[in-house]
């Protein structure tokens, strides 16, 4: 795989995971992230003679963050065949008690930004004719989250926003991919401060950030929509279709309280 591979959020949890799966083909990296020690650390880990790899410091709460990266490739004279979108974050708590300069960061990490790259990036694979979105949504994208309602909120925009431009691409070779994980064992929890919660309590449905990047990894590069890692996953995002929305409101609320 003589390609190369832009991943945000690249420092720990499934993007740096996504970030092994990539290198482990041979795929060239640009890691991007907030933490410009960790990048280092991951670039020696991930750097070989066949795999070159690029460190791009950037916070995407930005709003020039995109820009300053496409720069960043530009200079370096750095295709980028493969956009993988996973930075994000969320909180816990009342819509009306939470802090809005954090909602308003949440809101241009988790969408803003994730949409700026990609409409930056993806008109380069269509004219080389290959390439490929990879955008980390969660199984939150299925349904309305009390308690966390702003972050269920973006991820059903990253799930509406990546379905509608893979059925753009669908005469290309250029696909779009939505990685929809459930509980995954990241620092995700401690940052959205959600521990305690019930959601998370449940330990036989967490999975690792490892087994969810493997399963998107495949899911991606077979061209696949919409990915699910995890039976219990797949069963809970589709029963919410069929489901009465007063009940998964309920539901949902229930599994986000302490």
């Amino acid at each position: 795989m003589s390609k190369t591979a832009l991943i945000t959020g690249a420092s720990s949890g499934i993007g740096y995971e996504l970030a092994k799966c990539f290198a482990r083909d041979g795929a060239s990296l640009v890691l991007v992230a907030r933490d410009e020690t960790r990048l280092g650390q991951v670039a020696a880990e991930l750097r070989s003679p066949s795999v070159s790899v690029r460190v791009v410091p950037a916070d995407l709460a930005r709003a020039v963050a995109p820009s300053e990266i496409l720069d960043a490739t530009r200079a370096a004279n750095i295709n980028v065949d493969y956009l993988v979108n996973n930075a994000g974050f969320g909180f816990c708590g009342f819509f009306a008690e939470s802090d809005l300069r954090g909602d308003l960061d949440m809101l241009q990490v988790n969408m803003v930004a994730l949409m700026h790259l990609t409409r930056l990036y993806l008109p380069g694979m269509l004219q080389r004719g290959s390439g490929g979105i990879l955008n980390v949504a969660s199984t939150a994208a299925f349904q309305p989250g009390p308690l966390m309602a702003l972050y269920y909120a973006t991820k059903a925009f990253v799930l509406s926003l990546t379905e509608a431009i893979a059925e753009e691409l669908r005469d290309t070779a250029v696909t779009a991919t939505a990685l929809c994980p459930g509980p995954t064992a990241t620092d995700f929890q401690r940052r959205a401060k959600i521990e305690g919660i019930r959601l998370m309590k449940s330990k036989f449905a967490m999975m690792t950030a490892r087994e969810v990047a493997e399963i998107g990894y495949r899911g991606f590069l077979e061209g696949k929509v919409i990915v699910i890692p995890g039976l219990l996953n797949k069963i809970g995002a589709q029963s919410v279709r069929i489901s009465p929305r007063a009940m998964v409101r309920k539901v949902t609320r229930k599994l986000q309280e302490s």
